[in-house]
Protein backbone atom coordinates (compact mmCIF):
# COMPACT_ATOMS: atom_id res chain seq x y z
CA UNK A 1 0.00 0.00 0.00
CA UNK A 2 1.39 3.39 -0.97
CA UNK A 3 2.15 5.98 1.69
CA UNK A 4 -0.58 8.29 0.37
CA UNK A 5 -3.14 5.50 0.63
CA UNK A 6 -2.07 4.77 4.20
CA UNK A 7 -2.51 8.44 5.10
CA UNK A 8 -5.99 8.48 3.55
CA UNK A 9 -6.89 5.42 5.59
CA UNK A 10 -5.69 7.12 8.77
CA UNK A 11 -7.85 10.16 8.08
CA UNK A 12 -10.83 7.85 7.49
CA UNK A 13 -10.33 6.62 11.08
CA UNK A 14 -10.19 10.14 12.51
CA UNK A 15 -12.02 10.92 15.76
CA UNK A 16 -12.03 14.68 16.32
CA UNK A 17 -12.90 14.41 20.02
CA UNK A 18 -10.05 11.99 20.60
CA UNK A 19 -7.74 14.27 18.63
CA UNK A 20 -8.29 17.06 21.16
CA UNK A 21 -7.59 14.68 24.05
CA UNK A 22 -4.54 13.07 22.46
CA UNK A 23 -2.87 16.32 21.46
CA UNK A 24 -2.91 17.55 25.05
CA UNK A 25 -0.83 14.56 26.13
CA UNK A 26 1.98 15.35 23.70
CA UNK A 27 3.20 18.94 24.04
CA UNK A 28 6.16 18.25 21.73
CA UNK A 29 3.84 17.49 18.78
CA UNK A 30 2.07 20.40 17.02
CA UNK A 31 -1.72 20.06 17.08
CA UNK A 32 -1.92 20.17 13.28
CA UNK A 33 0.27 17.05 13.13
CA UNK A 34 -2.28 15.00 15.10
CA UNK A 35 -5.03 13.24 13.13
CA UNK A 36 -6.87 11.69 16.05
CA UNK A 37 -6.88 7.90 15.60
CA UNK A 38 -7.40 5.63 18.59
CA UNK A 39 -4.60 3.24 19.47
CA UNK A 40 -6.56 -0.04 18.98
CA UNK A 41 -7.43 1.03 15.43
CA UNK A 42 -3.78 1.86 14.74
CA UNK A 43 -2.65 -1.52 16.06
CA UNK A 44 -5.16 -3.35 13.88
CA UNK A 45 -4.09 -1.38 10.83
CA UNK A 46 -0.44 -2.17 11.60
CA UNK A 47 -1.23 -5.89 11.77
CA UNK A 48 -3.11 -5.69 8.48
CA UNK A 49 -0.22 -3.99 6.70
CA UNK A 50 2.40 -6.28 8.21
CA UNK A 51 0.56 -9.50 7.39
CA UNK A 52 -0.08 -8.35 3.83
CA UNK A 53 3.55 -7.30 3.38
CA UNK A 54 2.40 -3.85 2.31
CA UNK A 55 4.34 -1.68 4.73
CA UNK A 56 7.80 -1.51 3.18
CA UNK A 57 7.35 1.68 1.15
CA UNK A 58 5.73 3.37 4.12
CA UNK A 59 8.54 2.35 6.49
CA UNK A 60 11.12 3.88 4.18
CA UNK A 61 9.20 7.15 3.80
CA UNK A 62 10.86 9.12 6.58
CA UNK A 63 10.25 11.54 8.12
CA UNK A 64 6.51 11.10 8.40
CA UNK A 65 4.12 14.02 8.41
CA UNK A 66 1.70 13.02 11.16
CA UNK A 67 1.89 11.64 14.68
CA UNK A 68 -0.31 8.68 13.77
CA UNK A 69 2.04 7.77 10.94
CA UNK A 70 4.84 7.56 13.50
CA UNK A 71 2.64 5.48 15.77
CA UNK A 72 1.73 3.15 12.93
CA UNK A 73 5.41 2.86 12.04
CA UNK A 74 6.27 1.93 15.64
CA UNK A 75 3.54 -0.73 15.78
CA UNK A 76 4.61 -2.27 12.46
CA UNK A 77 8.26 -2.42 13.54
CA UNK A 78 7.20 -4.07 16.79
CA UNK A 79 5.64 -6.90 14.78
CA UNK A 80 8.78 -7.71 12.77
CA UNK A 81 9.88 -11.28 13.54
CA UNK A 82 13.36 -11.19 12.01
CA UNK A 83 15.78 -9.70 14.52
CA UNK A 84 18.28 -8.25 12.07
CA UNK A 85 15.60 -6.61 9.99
CA UNK A 86 13.80 -5.36 13.08
CA UNK A 87 16.97 -3.79 14.46
CA UNK A 88 17.67 -2.13 11.12
CA UNK A 89 14.16 -0.70 11.11
CA UNK A 90 14.47 0.53 14.70
CA UNK A 91 17.84 2.14 14.02
CA UNK A 92 16.50 3.92 10.94
CA UNK A 93 13.41 5.16 12.75
CA UNK A 94 14.77 6.30 16.12
CA UNK A 95 16.27 9.58 14.82
CA UNK A 96 12.78 10.61 13.71
CA UNK A 97 10.93 9.75 16.92
CA UNK A 98 9.79 13.08 18.36
CA UNK A 99 7.48 12.21 21.25
CA UNK A 100 7.24 9.96 24.30
CA UNK A 101 4.23 7.97 23.07
CA UNK A 102 5.85 6.71 19.88
CA UNK A 103 9.03 5.97 21.81
CA UNK A 104 7.27 4.02 24.53
CA UNK A 105 4.88 2.08 22.30
CA UNK A 106 7.61 0.69 20.10
CA UNK A 107 8.35 -2.65 21.73
CA UNK A 108 9.61 -5.35 19.33
CA UNK A 109 8.69 -8.80 20.56
CA UNK A 110 11.66 -10.38 18.81
CA UNK A 111 14.07 -8.59 21.16
CA UNK A 112 13.18 -11.08 23.90
CA UNK A 113 14.95 -13.81 21.94
CA UNK A 114 18.10 -11.81 21.20
CA UNK A 115 19.04 -10.14 24.45
CA UNK A 116 22.80 -10.36 24.08
CA UNK A 117 22.73 -8.72 20.65
CA UNK A 118 20.29 -6.14 22.00
CA UNK A 119 22.67 -5.06 24.76
CA UNK A 120 25.28 -3.68 22.37
CA UNK A 121 22.61 -1.54 20.72
CA UNK A 122 21.27 -0.37 24.08
CA UNK A 123 24.75 0.87 24.99
CA UNK A 124 24.85 3.00 21.82
CA UNK A 125 21.35 4.35 22.43
CA UNK A 126 22.14 5.38 25.99
CA UNK A 127 25.18 7.35 24.87
CA UNK A 128 23.51 8.86 21.79
CA UNK A 129 22.77 12.23 23.34
CA UNK A 130 19.36 12.14 21.62
CA UNK A 131 16.37 12.44 23.94
CA UNK A 132 14.07 9.74 22.59
CA UNK A 133 16.87 7.40 21.51
CA UNK A 134 18.23 7.44 25.06
CA UNK A 135 14.72 7.05 26.45
CA UNK A 136 14.17 4.02 24.22
CA UNK A 137 17.42 2.46 25.39
CA UNK A 138 16.43 2.86 29.03
CA UNK A 139 13.02 1.42 28.24
CA UNK A 140 14.62 -1.66 26.68
CA UNK A 141 16.70 -2.21 29.83
CA UNK A 142 13.55 -1.84 31.90
CA UNK A 143 11.56 -4.28 29.77
CA UNK A 144 14.17 -6.97 29.24
CA UNK A 145 16.87 -6.75 31.92
CA UNK A 146 15.23 -6.32 35.32
CA UNK A 147 14.35 -9.96 35.88
CA UNK A 148 16.41 -13.10 35.20
CA UNK A 149 18.92 -11.20 33.04
CA UNK A 150 19.47 -8.39 35.54
CA UNK A 151 22.93 -7.04 36.30
CA UNK A 152 23.79 -4.12 38.56
CA UNK A 153 25.85 -2.77 35.67
CA UNK A 154 22.60 -1.78 33.99
CA UNK A 155 21.69 0.39 36.97
CA UNK A 156 25.08 2.05 36.65
CA UNK A 157 24.52 2.63 32.94
CA UNK A 158 21.13 4.29 33.45
CA UNK A 159 22.39 6.39 36.37
CA UNK A 160 25.12 7.73 34.06
CA UNK A 161 22.72 8.89 31.32
CA UNK A 162 22.44 12.71 31.24
CA UNK A 163 18.81 13.38 32.17
CA UNK A 164 18.37 17.14 31.93
CA UNK A 165 15.91 16.53 29.09
CA UNK A 166 12.47 16.12 30.67
CA UNK A 167 11.50 12.93 28.85
CA UNK A 168 14.84 11.29 29.66
CA UNK A 169 14.55 12.42 33.29
CA UNK A 170 11.10 10.83 33.55
CA UNK A 171 12.28 7.55 32.05
CA UNK A 172 15.29 7.33 34.38
CA UNK A 173 12.94 7.86 37.32
CA UNK A 174 10.51 5.26 35.98
CA UNK A 175 13.36 2.81 35.46
CA UNK A 176 14.66 3.17 39.02
CA UNK A 177 11.16 2.94 40.49
CA UNK A 178 10.63 -0.31 38.57
CA UNK A 179 14.08 -1.54 39.58
CA UNK A 180 13.21 -0.91 43.23
CA UNK A 181 10.14 -3.11 42.78
CA UNK A 182 12.01 -5.91 41.04
CA UNK A 183 15.57 -5.68 42.37
CA UNK A 184 15.22 -3.89 45.71
CA UNK A 185 18.51 -4.94 47.32
CA UNK A 186 20.63 -3.99 44.30
CA UNK A 187 18.79 -0.74 43.57
CA UNK A 188 18.37 0.71 47.06
CA UNK A 189 22.06 1.73 47.40
CA UNK A 190 21.61 4.05 44.39
CA UNK A 191 18.84 5.84 46.27
CA UNK A 192 20.55 5.78 49.65
CA UNK A 193 23.75 7.02 48.02
CA UNK A 194 21.85 9.77 46.16
CA UNK A 195 23.38 8.70 42.85
CA UNK A 196 20.72 10.49 40.81
CA UNK A 197 20.27 14.24 40.57
CA UNK A 198 17.71 15.53 43.11
CA UNK A 199 14.74 15.93 40.75
CA UNK A 200 15.18 12.43 39.32
CA UNK A 201 15.89 10.93 42.75
CA UNK A 202 12.65 12.34 44.16
CA UNK A 203 10.60 11.37 41.11
CA UNK A 204 11.89 7.79 41.32
CA UNK A 205 10.84 7.66 44.99
CA UNK A 206 7.44 9.13 44.13
CA UNK A 207 6.83 6.55 41.42
CA UNK A 208 8.01 3.73 43.67
CA UNK A 209 5.75 4.85 46.51
CA UNK A 210 2.82 4.86 44.07
CA UNK A 211 3.58 1.28 43.02
CA UNK A 212 1.57 -1.65 44.36
CA UNK A 213 4.70 -3.79 44.03
CA UNK A 214 6.48 -1.93 46.83
CA UNK A 215 5.62 -2.95 50.41
CA UNK A 216 4.30 -0.42 52.95
CA UNK A 217 7.52 -0.76 54.92
CA UNK A 218 9.63 -0.10 51.85
CA UNK A 219 7.51 2.91 50.94
CA UNK A 220 7.88 4.36 54.42
CA UNK A 221 11.65 4.02 54.26
CA UNK A 222 11.87 5.52 50.76
CA UNK A 223 10.00 8.58 51.95
CA UNK A 224 12.75 9.23 54.50
CA UNK A 225 15.27 9.37 51.65
CA UNK A 226 13.73 12.28 49.74
CA UNK A 227 16.05 15.15 48.97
Amino acid sequence: MKTEEIRERLFSLQDEGYREFQAKLMPTVPFEKVIGVRTPALREFAKELYKAGEAYEFLSSLPHEYFEENQLHAFIVSLEKDYSRCMALVSAFLPYVDNWATCDQMSPKVFKKHKQELLSCVEKWLSSGECYTARFGIKMLMEHFLDADFDVAYLEAVAAVPDEEYYVHMMVAWYFATALAKQWDATLPFIEGRRLRPATHNKAIQKAVESYRITPEQKAYLKTLKM
